[in-house]
């Protein structure tokens, strides 16, 4: 028997994967536990193949299934592109919006800001992914990743904002141990840093140029928040994005560390996107909504000696 597709299959194992379990996918597709199971069932019947390993406590993945899998959410992704533009603009952005973003961006500024964003856009369903990596877009059906540079060539690029990494620690632990004068007394510090850095590799400007000193970290961390979390426990000198450890600057619990050796080289905050989706209102009322939100820096007064200041988000065909 040839199969010629069924959405309403595919969209059932596609979320059943995706939420972990039958019962999740059927609250979010308005079925009941069953109905979801039977649609995977006729899926798995129609292909003659096993897609999901079923447990009482998860569903996995066969083979099988981790191939079909990618080709189902590009099938659905193209069909609900292809209903989005023959909409057009007479509609309000609406569907399911699949954003990806790295830890520290995502729990510090979007979630925080969602609420504005759901009140603008009530119609879009957002499905967020939150992690330390790299992903294909197109495989798993991500709409949009927000990433700190550098930019990729395969993909449509437009810069949100820019920001800068600040050395703090907390005042506890330089109480305990002395505030470092100058780089080089960081040789006597424990300082925390991301695993995922092959070497930590902390600049500076002195009055002979810019200087690069390398750390020897007493933790290290594959989680941003980790290394923060390690921070405010005085547990060492941090160096972090500065959106990250600006309420923690204004609260009190971390403050600026060798202030007067602050290197000022702004990195760029990237949004990335596969061509495929340049039309699509959902991804525009996202891109739209974050530039207005960050691209003036709305932390930087927090932070000592950084004045917010308002940098233009880049056209959406490159990277300025």
């Amino acid at each position: 028997m040839t199969w010629i597709g069924d959405r309403r299959e595919m969209e059932a194992f596609v979320r059943a994967v995706e939420l972990g379990s039958y019962s999740a996918a059927a609250r979010e597709l308005r079925l009941s536990p069953s109905a979801v199971s039977k649609l995977v069932g006729r899926l798995e019947h129609a292909l003659g193949a096993h897609l999901l390993n079923r447990t009482t406590r998860k569903l996995t993945l066969t083979a099988e299934g981790e191939v079909f899998i990618a080709r189902c959410r590009r099938i659905l992704a193209e069909m609900e592109d292809a209903e989005n533009e023959v909409r057009g603009s007479r509609e309000r952005p609406r569907g399911r919006l699949r954003l990806h973003v790295g830890t520290g961006f995502g729990v510090h500024l979007v979630v925080p800001a969602l609420p504005g964003f759901f009140e603008r856009y009530p119609e879009i369903r957002l499905d967020l992914v939150v992690e330390d990596r790299h992903p294909d877009l197109v495989k798993e059906g991500i709409d949009l990743t927000v990433r700190p540079g550098p930019p990729d060539p395969s993909l449509v690029v437009r810069r949100i904002f820019e920001f800068e990494r600040v050395v703090c620690a907390a005042p506890g632990y330089l109480s305990r141990r002395g505030t470092p004068r100058s780089p080089d007394d960081l040789a006597g510090h424990a300082c925390v840093s991301l695993s995922s850095l092959p070497r930590a590799q902390w600049p500076f400007t002195t009055p002979t140029g810019r200087r690069v000193v390398e750390i020897l970290p007493s933790i290290t961390a594959t989680n941003v928040d980790c290394v923060l979390r390690f921070a405010l426990m005085e547990l060492g000198i941090v160096r972090l994005n500065e959106f990250i450890v600006a309420e923690e600057f204004r609260r009190g619990g971390l403050v600026p560390v060798l202030a007067d050796f602050h290197c000022a080289e702004a990195e760029p905050m990237l949004a990335m996107y596969p061509h495929m989706r340049h039309r699509l209102p959902r991804v525009a009322a996202m891109l739209d909504f974050m530039a207005e939100a960050f691209a003036h820096r709305p932390w930087r007064p927090v932070l000592p000696g950084k004045p917010s200041d308002v940098m233009p988000a880049s056209p959406r065909n490159g990277v300025s």
